[in-house]
C-alpha cells in the first residue's frame, strides 16, 4: 500500500506475533514506574485512549472509520454495509456529534467494528486536525467520503489522513446523481489530484441511499401514473475492498497500529518528562545563583568569595544531576565543572578579571562602595552560574555528553543567546533587594 513500507517488512512475521508483540509494548509503558505522575495526569486522555487500544488487540477488533464533511452520507455508507440502519441519518445539519461505533457482523473477518465520525466542516482547522488525529489513533482503516470533488477543506483532511500511516478509502458516494460519462470524468479527475496521497484502487464509488427509480404505474383503467420505486445501496465495490484489505492484512495492521501508537505516545512522554526536567532545572538554578550572588556579595574575603562560589557551583551541579537521574560524587561534579570553567575562561575571561577586581575593591572599600561593588561582583558571581547551570543541564539532558558540538561550542551557543546586561541588572537588583530584607529582618 502507498505510504507504508512498514507493512510490507512486516509481512514477514506472523500477524499473531505483530499482536502479542504490540500489547506487550502497550503494557510496558503502562506499567513504567519512571512516568512521573504529573506527565500521565498531562496525558490522562492518551493513556485512556492507549488502556482502550490494549483491550482492542486482546479482543481481536479491527476498526474502520468513516470520516468527511457533513451531508455526504457517511452514516449511510456504514448503514449499507451493516445492511441495516444503526447510525443515525437526520436530514439535520451535523447530526453525528460524537463517535459512534457498531459492530460489521456480516464481514468475513471477525471483529470488525465500523465508527461514524462528526462533520469536518464543522470543526476549526486545530479541532478538525485533532479530529483526524483521534480517528487515526483508534481506526485502522480510515475511508474518507465525499459527493463530488474535494473541496479545500476535504483535501486538507486526505493529505492530514494519508500521512497517518493507515490505509485510506476516498469514497465517491452517490454515484447515482452523475451520468456514466460525468462519473468516469470525476472518478478520474481524484486519482489524479490524489495520486501522491491515495492508491487509484481505493477511491471508489458508491451510492449508499440512492434516490428512488422514477416509473410510470398503469392502473385497472389504462391510465398512467408517475410513481418512485426504491433503489438498494450500491456498494459492492467498497464492500469487496474493505473484505479484501481485512483478509489480506487485517491482524497485521490492527497490531501495527496499536505499535504506532504507542511508539508516539511514547515519544511524547519523553517530551513531557524533557520539558519537566527542563522546568525543575530552571528553578534550580535560579536558586543557585540567588544564593551564590548573595554569598559573594556580603563576603569581604576574595579567597572565600571564590572558595563560596566553587561549592555553590558543585552542589548545583550535583543537584542537576538528580533531577536527569544521574547520580554524581562531588568528585565528579568538580571534574565537570573545570571542563565548564576552561571554557569559560576562554569565552568570557573579562568576567574573572572584573570578578577579582571587584573582590579587592571590596576589601579595601568601606560604607556605600562596599554595597555598590558588592552588588556588582554578585551579579556576575549569579551570571557565571546561570551560565555554569545551563551548560551543565544541556551536559545531562544529552545524557551525560556534549554531543557532536563539544564542549566549547555548547558553551558558545549558550553564551550567544544569553542577554548578559538583562541578566546582570536583573541578578543585582534581587541580590539587593534580597540584601535589604535580610537586614530589615535582622533589624
Amino acid at each position: 500500500m502507498r505510504n507504508l513500507p512498514w507493512l510490507k517488512k512486516a509481512k514477514t512475521k506472523a500477524p499473531e506475533q505483530h499482536l502479542v508483540n504490540a500489547n506487550q509494548q502497550i503494557q510496558t509503558l503502562l506499567t513504567d514506574s519512571s512516568i512521573p505522575s504529573a506527565v500521565r495526569q498531562e496525558l490522562f486522555q492518551e493513556f485512556a485512549e492507549i488502556e482502550t487500544i490494549s483491550e482492542k488487540l486482546q479482543q481481536g477488533e479491527i476498526h474502520i472509520a468513516a470520516f468527511g464533511r457533513v451531508g455526504t452520507g457517511k452514516s449511510s455508507i456504514l448503514n449499507a454495509l451493516l445492511g441495516r440502519k444503526v447510525f443515525s441519518t437526520s436530514p439535520l445539519h451535523g447530526e453525528t456529534r460524537i463517535q459512534q461505533r457498531s459492530q460489521w457482523d456480516s464481514v468475513n473477518t471477525d471483529h470488525v467494528v465500523l465508527i461514524d465520525t462528526p462533520g469536518i466542516d464543522e470543526l476549526e482547522g486545530e479541532a478538525r486536525e485533532e479530529l483526524a488525529r483521534s480517528v487515526a489513533r483508534i481506526s485502522d482503516i480510515v475511508m474518507m467520503v465525499c459527493e463530488g470533488d474535494l473541496t479545500e477543506t476535504e483535501f486538507n483532511a486526505v493529505q492530514d489522513l494519508a500521512g497517518r500511516q493507515r490505509p485510506l478509502l476516498l469514497v465517491l458516494n452517490k454515484s447515482d446523481r452523475y451520468e456514466a460519462a460525468e462519473l468516469d470524468s470525476l472518478l478520474s479527475h481524484l486519482r489524479l489530484r490524489c495520486e501522491q496521497l491515495i492508491e487509484p484502487g481505493n477511491i471508489l464509488t458508491a451510492s449508499a441511499d440512492p434516490r428512488p427509480e422514477q416509473i410510470i404505474r398503469i392502473d385497472e383503467s389504462g391510465q398512467e401514473h408517475p410513481a418512485e420505486r426504491p433503489r438498494k445501496p450500491d456498494i459492492n465495490e467498497l464492500k469487496a475492498r474493505l473484505w479484501s484489505i481485512l483478509e489480506k492484512d487485517g491482524k497485521t495492521l490492527a497490531a501495527l497500529n496499536a505499535a504506532l501508537f504507542t511508539s508516539d505516545l511514547d515519544s511524547r512522554i519523553a517530551g513531557k518528562i524533557v520539558l519537566a526536567r527542563k522546568t525543575v532545572a530552571k528553578k534550580v538554578i535560579h536558586n543557585y545563583c540567588l544564593a551564590k550572588g548573595l554569598v559573594v556579595a556580603v563576603n569581604p574575603v576574595p579567597v572565600a568569595d571564590l572558595l563560596a562560589a566553587a561549592g555553590t557551583d558543585v552542589a548545583m551541579v550535583v543537584h542537576l544531576g538528580n533531577i536527569y537521574g544521574f547520580q554524581l560524587s562531588r568528585r565528579e561534579a568538580s571534574k565537570l565543572l573545570l571542563t565548564i570553567s576552561a571554557q569559560l575562561l576562554l569565552l568570557m575571561g573579562a568576567y574573572w578579571g572584573v570578578n577579582m577586581v571587584s573582590a579587592a575593591m571590596k576589601t579595601m572599600s568601606a560604607g556605600m562602595s562596599t554595597v555598590i561593588t558588592a552588588g556588582a561582583q554578585g551579579s556576575l558571581a549569579w551570571y557565571a552560574t546561570y551560565v555554569t547551570g545551563n551548560a551543565a543541564e544541556t551536559w545531562f539532558a544529552k545524557g551525560k555528553s556534549w554531543g557532536s558540538e563539544g564542549p566549547k561550542d555548547t558553551i558558545k551557543e549558550i553564551l550567544d543567546s544569553l542577554d548578559r546586561d538583562s541578566i546582570l541588572i536583573s541578578a543585582r537588583a534581587e541580590i539587593m533587594n534580597q540584601l535589604k530584607r535580610d537586614t530589615v529582618t535582622e533589624k
